[in-house]
């Protein structure tokens, strides 16, 4: 009975995306993408364009909104009328490069990596410009390339993948909405339809936390996934490897709980079969782990007891580009002496604190920089994160683990609660994985530890980012299955 209701639901949801197919995309252009590879190291990068692709679907965005005001991403790339210098559309974005880059292993060899760019199709030639922002924080062209959407080696029809989209949660049409697709990785045929039912629990949590609860009606939620053979993504660690779709896996750059999808080709061409401007991977595995690059993509171990917090702070990467706010577990990247001030607008470097990056937020006689129990967190951290890696490195099952995060997250509420600016915007020390020198809005955040709530700078954040990308409903009522 359970499997004729999900087989009845799935067809539901398919006859749903039929009807807002046909009638929002009337008047929408192609989707264009721009596949090629980002190589280089340390000290140097370099592009090589692979093939310019029509996209099954047409352009799911909003017209109205082509240009990025935002100022968000490392990077961030232009589309030009290739004669007049028209700027066409442009978004900002950050790659697994850059992060790659930043790394000690950046310094001894050299990498390439696969990366896209999508565009609604223009009606003419265009040019280019891919841009990387300076030691002053302003973007500056490193690439460029001419590309006419309508030559002769631009790819327009490509095999049928067999895979549609399930609806999760449908507010109306894609062109007035954000489309979020969740894309599964590690689940086999038989598993399909716990996939699924973890991307409707997980989707259905991340409208549960605000600022998305309140904006859920300017989503739409899809989900696809092909099957893979075993269950489960690699984790090199500890000697799992599967077979994976997406290249999905744990232990990226060293980091034992870092999980990122390393075939960017096979990620779109499962993709593009679904509207979408953002993308969440849901890895079935029950380790903790997850990781997010802005405007690229982020993941999340469905199988772990801490997923709901998974899901949403590594969305929070990937959907507004905001900073991890903690600082005393151990990464992969290499701390920068020179102390930028961070592009992500939960971070700063305070160079001027009288006018702090989100100063409209500081209550008058708040102190800046602002005090809290940095002492007393980072004596305890040290000794939990010991113990952290003591159970990762016996491989200790993973309850123990999560125990561990419990009792974490416990203590620090319970000192946290005797602080008195613990409800305040400020400006706290400890933020961008460094204990000095960089400081984060709030004593505490999702982008913080295991908390279950955004600060008001990162809620303001990503709601800047939710208007970018939809326009209030006209024309279909909200429908959630």
């Amino acid at each position: 009975m359970k499997k004729l209701i999900s087989i009845k639901k799935i067809k539901n949801s398919l006859v749903l995306l039929g009807w807002l197919t046909s009638c929002a995309y009337a008047a929408q252009p192609a989707t264009v993408r721009l596949d090629y590879q980002h190589s280089g190291d340390a000290k140097a990068e370099h592009y090589a364009i692979e093939r310019v692709v029509i996209e099954p679907l047409p352009w799911p965005g909003n017209l109205s909104r082509n240009m990025d005001d935002t100022n968000r991403g490392v990077n961030r790339f232009e589309v030009l009328d290739a004669k007049s210098g028209e700027l066409l559309y442009s978004r900002g974005f950050s790659t697994v490069f850059g992060e790659w880059s930043s790394t000690d292993e950046a310094t001894k060899l050299s990498r390439s990596f696969q990366e896209s760019l999508r565009f609604p199709k223009p009606d003419r030639p265009v040019h280019i410009n891919v841009q990387k922002r300076d030691e002053h924080n302003q973007f500056r062209t490193i690439w460029s390339i001419d590309v006419d959407t309508d030559g002769q080696d631009v790819i327009r029809k490509q095999m049928p993948s067999g895979l549609k989209p399930v609806a999760i949660h449908v507010s109306g049409p894609s062109p007035d909405k954000v489309d979020l697709l969740i894309v599964g990785d590690g689940y086999t045929a038989k598993e399909m339809p716990k996939f699924i039912a973890d991307a409707r629990r997980l989707s259905k949590y991340l409208f549960a936390v605000s600022p998305f609860h309140e904006r859920q009606k300017d989503f739409n939620v899809w989900a696809i996934a092909a099957p893979t053979a075993e269950s489960g993504v690699s984790r090199p660690s500890t000697g799992q490897y599967h077979a994976s779709v997406l290249g999905t896996r744990y232990d990226i750059f060293g980091s034992e709980r870092y999980v990122l999808a390393t075939d960017n080709r096979a990620l779109r061409e499962i993709a593009q079969n679904a509207p979408y401007e953002f993308i969440e991977i849901l890895v079935n595995n029950p380790t903790y782990g997850g990781g997010g690059i802005f405007g690229q993509f982020s993941t999340a171990a469905a199988g772990n007891e801490w997923a709901d917090y998974l899901f949403v702070h590594e969305f929070g990467h990937h959907f507004a580009g905001l900073a991890d706010e903690y600082y005393t577990s151990p990464v992969a990247y290499q701390p920068n002496a020179a102390r930028p001030e961070p592009w992500e607008p939960n971070a700063t470097a305070l160079a001027d604190p009288a006018n702090v990056k989100w100063k409209g937020k500081v209550k008058s006689g708040t102190p800046i920089p602002t005090p809290w129990p940095k002492q007393e967190y980072e004596v305890r951290s040290r000794e939990y994160q010991k113990i952290r890696a003591k159970l990762r490195a016996e491989n200790r099952p993973e309850p123990e683990m999560s125990a561990l995060f419990k009792e974490d997250l416990k203590y620090t509420n319970e000192l946290f609660s005797k602080a008195p600016h613990q409800h305040e915007i400020g400006a706290f020390e400890g933020a961008n994985y460094e204990a000095t020198g960089y400081y984060r809005p709030a004593q505490q955040c999702i982008m913080f530890d295991r908390s279950d709530k955004f600060c008001d700078v990162c809620s303001d954040a990503i709601s800047t980012i939710i208007d970018l990308y939809s326009r209030p409903a006209h024309s279909v009522s909200e429908k959630t299955q």
